[in-house]
C-alpha cells in the first residue's frame, strides 16, 4: 500500500489573488483517487441518469480504475475483497463531501475525524517500490483497504482544514450528484466532468434563445 504524501499542506499561490491554489501533485493524486472511488461505487445521478452502486466484478474493476493513478506496485492487483472494504469506505467519504457542497464544514470534520480514527491514521515513514523513505498516513500493518482509507481521509483532512476546502463540492448539474475536486488555476469548475457543464450551457442557451422576442 503506497498513498505517497511528499508534502502535507495545500500550497497558496500569492494570498493576494483570491482563490488561487496550487495543490501538491501528490496530495491532489490521493484526494482525486478518493473523489474517483466516492463516484464510482456509490449510487446517486450522474448525467441526468440514476446510477447504481456496482456489485461484484463491476465493483473490482470500478474501484481499481478509481485507485489507479495513485496506486502503487506493491499494492498488487485489486481484489474482491478489497473493493468491497473500499466500497464502504467510500460511503462513509461522500457523507464527508455532501456537507462540505452544503457548507456544513462542522459536520464534514466530524465525519471526516471519526474516519481518520477508525482508519488509525498515523504519519508513518517508509519505503519500499525502490523508492526512498517518504511519508504515509497508516499503520505499518494496515491492511490494503484500510491504508488507502487512511491516506484518502487524510489528504481531504489537508482539503478540509485549509481555503481549498472551496475546490471540493457536488457537480451543480441538475440531476448530477457527483463529486469534484477543482485544481484548476482560476477555481471556477463546479461540474464533475465537461459533458455536464456542456450539459449545462446548452441548456442556458436554449433558454436565452427561446426568450428572446422574435424577430
Amino acid at each position: 500500500m503506497s498513498l505517497l504524501l511528499l508534502m502535507t499542506t495545500v500550497t497558496l499561490a500569492r494570498p493576494d489573488i483570491t482563490g488561487q491554489v496550487e495543490f501538491d501533485s501528490d496530495v491532489s493524486s490521493v484526494v482525486q483517487a478518493a473523489v474517483s472511488l466516492v463516484n464510482a461505487t456509490t449510487p446517486g445521478e450522474h448525467g441526468g441518469r440514476p446510477v447504481e452502486a456496482p456489485t461484484g466484478p463491476a465493483l473490482t474493476a470500478a474501484v481499481a480504475t478509481a485507485v489507479a493513478p495513485a496506486s502503487r506496485p506493491s499494492d498488487g492487483p485489486m481484489t474482491d475483497a478489497v473493493a468491497g472494504e473500499l466500497a464502504g469506505w467510500a460511503a462513509r467519504l461522500r457523507a464527508v463531501v455532501e456537507p462540505v457542497d452544503a457548507g456544513d464544514l462542522d459536520t464534514a470534520c466530524a465525519r471526516l475525524n471519526e474516519v481518520l480514527r477508525d482508519a488509525a491514521a498515523v504519519p508513518t515513514l517508509t519505503r519500499h517500490d525502490g523508492e526512498g523513505w517518504h511519508l504515509h498516513f497508516h499503520r505499518p500493518d494496515a491492511d490494503l483497504a484500510t491504508g488507502w482509507a487512511a491516506g484518502m481521509a487524510t489528504g481531504l483532512a489537508i482539503v478540509l482544514g485549509g481555503p481549498a476546502v472551496e475546490r471540493l463540492g457536488l457537480c451543480r448539474a441538475p440531476r448530477c450528484d457527483r463529486a469534484y475536486l477543482d485544481t484548476s488555476r482560476n477555481g471556477t469548475r463546479r461540474f464533475c466532468s465537461t459533458a455536464c457543464q456542456n450539459r449545462v450551457k446548452a441548456a442556458a442557451f436554449r433558454a436565452r434563445r427561446d426568450a428572446a422576442p422574435a424577430r
